[in-house]
């Protein structure tokens, strides 16, 4: 049986990280605009919208193609949780076009993600029928919390057990979770009000396209990154 999957793109006005993050440029388009390229180069999202309280933010992603739907106001705050704007946009999608089977939730703060993540994942999560959502992670290499301390009276103290004398090859694989992609079934959000279940199956991204944007330094890396990716000639003309 085919699964209907909902693809949804939130992209609140009042970003604090970023101010207007989400239609900053990166590599010469609007953050938001990789995000809807790479949704619908898919082809696995049955739907798929920008959801907004910002009209400026609405037209942008209108003039790339994507569907909007509007949140109001009580659901665009800094304090609100991304659980009911997602519940919200359910809801909405669903009264038009009926049911679906799957949530596919696609921040914007994501851009490296690609059409072949969402293909790979979507699938992968179908597949597998031992879990209710999935979350998208890249191996760690350098972060690795063999490395890492807490400091206590004034001295450094281990946070993870690291084998004597060993290898950063041979240290235990570790994975992060990137933000890129958060899958679940659609009675998982809005019955059960959950993103993510107790034992997500993972979706294992490169390092390369899991650049992740919360800060001003991330949106600039994020930038030259694509721009290389893309092969765009940053010289002046």
């Amino acid at each position: 049986m085919t699964k209907k999957v909902l693809g949804i793109i939130p992209a609140r006005g009042g970003s604090k990280g970023v101010k207007r993050k989400n239609i900053r440029t990166v590599a010469g388009q609007p953050l938001i605009y990789w995000s809807i390229k790479s949704a619908k180069e898919s082809n696995v999202l049955d739907f798929c919208c920008v959801n907004t309280d910002d009209d400026e933010i609405a037209n942008v992603a209108a003039e790339y193609g994507s569907d909007v739907i509007m949140r109001p106001p009580e659901l665009a705050q800094d304090e609100t949780p991304m659980l009911p704007v997602l519940q919200y946009v359910c809801e909405q999608a669903e009264a038009k076009f009926g049911k679906f089977d799957t949530i596919v939730l696609l921040q914007p703060t994501a851009p490296m993600r690609e059409a072949k993540d969402i293909q790979g994942a979507v699938e992968a999560f179908h597949i597998n029928c031992e879990s209710r959502s999935l979350v998208s992670v890249y191996q760690v290499d350098d972060c690795h919390p063999s490395r890492m301390y807490r400091i206590e009276n004034g001295t450094l103290c281990k946070i993870f057990a690291e084998p004597q004398g060993s290898l950063r090859q041979d240290l235990e694989p570790i994975y992060h979770r990137n933000g890129a992609l958060y899958i679940c079934e659609r009675d998982l959000l809005m019955k059960k009000n959950l993103l993510i279940c107790e034992h997500p199956i993972p979706y294992v991204m490169s390092k390369a396209n899991s650049a992740n944007i919360d800060d001003e330094e991330d949106l600039f890396i994020a930038d030259k990154l694509m721009q290389r990716k893309y092969n765009l000639d940053e010289s002046p003309n």
